[in-house]
C-alpha cells in the first residue's frame, strides 16, 4: 500500500497525526527521545523507514532529539520552509511516506563532522536499541 493509500488518522495517535502530517512541532524538553543514550536506530514513526543512528546523535541542548547526519542521504528530503519570514529554515521529511520529521540547521558551530543539526521531534521517531 502507498503513502497515499494509508488512513494515518486510523494509523497514527492524533499527537502523531499532528506532527508527521501537518508539520507541527512538539513542546521543547517534551519528548520521548531528547534524553536517549542507548545504541541503535531511529525510524520514521509512520512507515518505520531507518532514519538516524545514534552514532549520529548529539547533545545539541535545544529541546529535541538531534543528529548531525541522517543514516543515509536517500533517507530524508528537505523542503524550504520560509513559514517563519526572520529565519528561513529547511524541513526534514521521511524520504519513504513524506511524514514531517523536523528541520535542519547549518552552520551553528556544533563540532560535529557536519555542522549541521537536524532537530527531530521525538514523536516522528521509534527508537530501536541495538543488541
Amino acid at each position: 500500500m502507498s503513502s497515499e493509500e494509508i488512513n494515518w488518522r486510523e494509523v497514527l495517535t492524533p499527537d502523531e497525526y499532528a506532527v508527521l502530517r501537518e508539520s507541527g512541532t512538539e513542546r521543547p524538553w517534551s519528548g520521548e527521545l531528547v534524553e536517549e543514550k542507548r545504541q541503535g536506530v531511529y525510524r520514521c514513526r509512520a512507515c518505520d523507514a531507518e532514519l538516524f543512528t545514534s552514532e549520529t546523535k548529539f547533545d545539541s541542548h535545544c529541546g529535541w532529539p538531534a543528529f548531525y547526519a541522517p543514516l543515509a542521504k536517500d533517507r530524508v528530503r528537505y523542503i524550504e520552509d520560509h513559514s517563519l519570514p526572520e529565519r528561513p529554515r529547511v524541513e526534514v521529511r521521511c524520504a519513504n511516506c513524506d511524514g514531517h520529521l523536523g528541520h535542519v540547521f547549518h552552520g551553528e558551530g556544533f563540532d560535529t563532522p557536519t555542522d549541521d543539526r537536524f532537530c527531530i521531534n521525538s514523536i516522528s521517531m521509534s527508537f530501536d536499541e541495538s543488541n
